[in-house]
């Protein structure tokens, strides 16, 4: 199999590459500017690189190039998927930019959210107004930038095809993808502010809704369907990754929904029930509230989504919605789309290498603890 750290390298190159290049343009117009250019790189220093590994193995899954892969002589297809790859980690930068404002969130990856650096900066330098207000507004710009920056990264790659069909494919996904987890993201805020008017036998299958939309299609399925679609991929293929890559997705979703509820903060690098305090309206709070009584349901309503949580309440929730029984569904929730995931990969045309990665990939991202 192609090694793993191959592929991180290359695309930690290629992103260096890139922001360093992004970097001096930012810098001809102003130095005051340099913020933007190392918070960007500060946010794409770390992470898993889930969505570049799935991207790549889509790419292998279809092209079947073997252990040569990443070294071969094909470099206008090697430059494509690894930009591909690179685009896909500066757009989930991007979201989770936008996300952390969304969710008035302090940390990621056990760091200063960029909202937060801006703040700081603020406050370091003196400036007038309120530092909270900069920090949002810096952020938002941030974000913005990223996602323009996605766009470019991707259409550089691409431009070293040599099938335009494979150009036009890689670019719909990509596009739809975009489209999608706006969507869901739009979807996650609705359903913390309008579930109170929502009949509560929808309640699940809204839930539902938003893990597709904001986080399944976009952290596996989109992935995959970009690199097989620049490697040239048949109807058949494609239909076999989403198959695949969308019940993964769910779980994939699923777990995240528990740590962050139950999370160790020393390893998500996010306080204890971030969710909680957050309000999320997640699937696990769908089901907790249909196996609740009536008062332990209105308690978790009342106390779901107050930022001023305090430890022992954040324990209270956690352990109500436990003994509910909603984890262990939830659990079973996984377990039963990751069988949907492996079934469909065993059926899936594609090469054996990327069928035995992929398997291990989806255990790696179901099982995680972050």
């Amino acid at each position: 199999m192609v090694p793993v750290p191959r592929l991180v390298d290359l695309v930690h190159d290629r992103l260096e590459e890139f922001l360093d290049d992004r970097a001096s343009i930012l810098r001809s117009i102003s130095p005051d500017l340099d913020p933007l250019a190392a918070f960007s790189k500060r946010f794409l220093s770390g992470g898993k690189r889930f969505r570049a590994l799935f991207c790549y193995w889509g790419w292998e899954a279809v092209g079947g190039r073997g252990a040569d892969a990443l070294t071969g002589r094909d470099t206008g297809d090697r430059f494509a998927v690894v930009s591909a790859a690179s685009a896909l980690e500066i757009f989930h930068a991007a979201a989770l930019v936008h996300d952390d404002i969304i969710d008035n969130s302090d940390t990621r990856r056990g760091a200063p959210a960029a909202h937060r650096l801006f703040e700081s900066l603020h406050g370091e330098s003196g400036w007038a107004g309120a530092g909270d207000d900069f920090g949002r507004a810096s952020a938002i710009l941030l974000g913005d930038l990223l996602l323009g920056w996605s766009d470019e990264l991707l259409d550089e790659g691409l431009a070293t095809l040599r099938d335009p069909r494979a150009v036009r494919a890689a670019r719909t996904e990509f596009n739809r993808m975009r489209t999608e987890v706006t969507a869901g993201q739009y979807l996650d805020i609705l359903e913390e502010r309008a579930w109170l008017t929502q009949p509560e036998e929808q309640q699940r299958t809204r839930a539902e809704r938003v893990v597709i939309f904001k986080s399944a299609k976009y952290s596996i399925e989109a992935p995959l369907a970009i690199g097989a679609a620049i490697a040239g991929g048949s109807v058949a293929q494609l239909d076999g990754l989403r198959s695949f890559g969308l019940p993964l997705g769910i779980a994939f979703q699923l777990r995240d929904d528990l740590l962050g509820v139950y999370g160790d903060p020393e390893v998500t690098g996010k306080p204890a029930g971030d969710d909680l305090r957050e309000g999320k309206r997640t699937l696990l709070v769908a089901i907790a509230r249909e196996r609740l009584a009536p008062g332990q349901r209105r308690l978790l309503d009342e106390l779901l989504g107050d930022p001023s949580l305090d430890g022992a309440q954040v324990r209270m929730l956690q352990q109500t919605i436990r003994e509910c029984g909603a984890v262990d569904e939830v659990e079973r929730m996984i377990a039963t789309n990751m069988d949907r995931a492996m079934a469909a990969l065993e059926d899936a045309p594609i090469s054996r290498e990327a069928r035995a990665e992929l398997g291990s990939m989806a255990r790696a991202v179901t099982r995680r603890a972050s």
